[in-house]
């Protein structure tokens, strides 16, 4: 799925990681359960807003996370930004 509006929408939001001031990337999943493929992004219904800085970590894996932590707290973020946070993300902000 490409929607362009939803894209346009994260952009406007404060990086989920640091809380920067926004315009954020759209920085998509990297992992192959949202359709991430060799060349071929995810879905732009599994992005989330990040700086570049933190967009460029999340990309290349140096975020200080294993792979099932970097899942799960991609899903954390992609939750709360989609508006249905989790019972463990209502205990806490970004």
């Amino acid at each position: 799925m490409r929607d362009s509006t939803r894209l346009q929408e994260i952009r406007r939001m404060p990086c989920c990681e640091c809380g920067a001031d926004p315009p954020s990337q759209a920085a998509h999943s990297n992992f192959s359960i949202h359709g991430k493929g060799r060349g071929i992004k995810a879905s732009d219904e599994y992005v989330i807003p990040l700086c570049p800085k933190h967009h460029h970590q999340f990309d290349t894996y140096s975020m200080g996370m294993n792979r099932q932590q970097s899942i799960e707290w991609f899903l954390s973020k992609l939750d709360y930004i989609n508006g249905v946070p989790s019972e463990q993300d209502n205990q806490a902000d970004f």
